[in-house]
């Protein structure tokens, strides 16, 4: 198989691997249609909810060619392994993170995971911009937004107490 056509497929393969643990999580728990989220008290800066799945479909995107190009270099690097194991583990905790909110309805639970990804992307970022600082930019939106979610987050668990 010719180069380019491989290194195509793997680019692929990479976004739906990221795309998929979104898909996961959503397909885990009834996100924003259940009654106890509709029924939450939500502080005035909370989005729609037709605005996360095309914000969360762009952001692991930019995940899955954030991994492509740290995969394509791994074995250039000694960071390469460390790099891509903060990677899974930040993978992890975000496919965590709506089966505790939705599925358990844990607000706390869900603040401590949300937490806990919000610390790994910044590592991962760490990590991934000694091999690649393209691929390190291209999860800055993540954490934007993550930032943007765990205040979201911290404010609901405030507003239900």
């Amino acid at each position: 198989m010719p180069t380019k056509l491989l290194s195509t497929i793997q680019l692929i393969l990479a976004v739906l691997f990221c795309e998929f643990a979104g898909v996961l999580g959503a397909v885990l728990t009834a996100t924003g249609q259940s009654p106890w989220y509709q029924n939450l008290h939500k502080p005035p800066f909370n989005p729609p909810p037709w605005v996360f799945g095309p914000v969360w479909t762009a952001l692991y995107a930019l995940m899955g060619v954030a991994l492509y190009l740290i995969w394509e270099r791994r074995g250039s690097s000694a960071a390469g392994p460390m790099a891509l194991a903060l990677f899974f583990l930040q993978l992890l905790l975000n496919a965590a993170w709506t089966p505790v909110f939705f599925g358990l309805h844990a607000l706390r639970l869900s603040v401590a995971v949300i937490l806990v990804l919000w610390v790994a992307i910044v590592a991962t970022i760490v990590a991934f911009r000694r091999i690649s600082p393209v691929a390190a930019g291209l999860l800055i939106p993540y954490l934007l937004w993550v930032t943007f979610a765990s205040v979201l987050n911290v404010s609901i668990l405030i507003l239900n107490f």
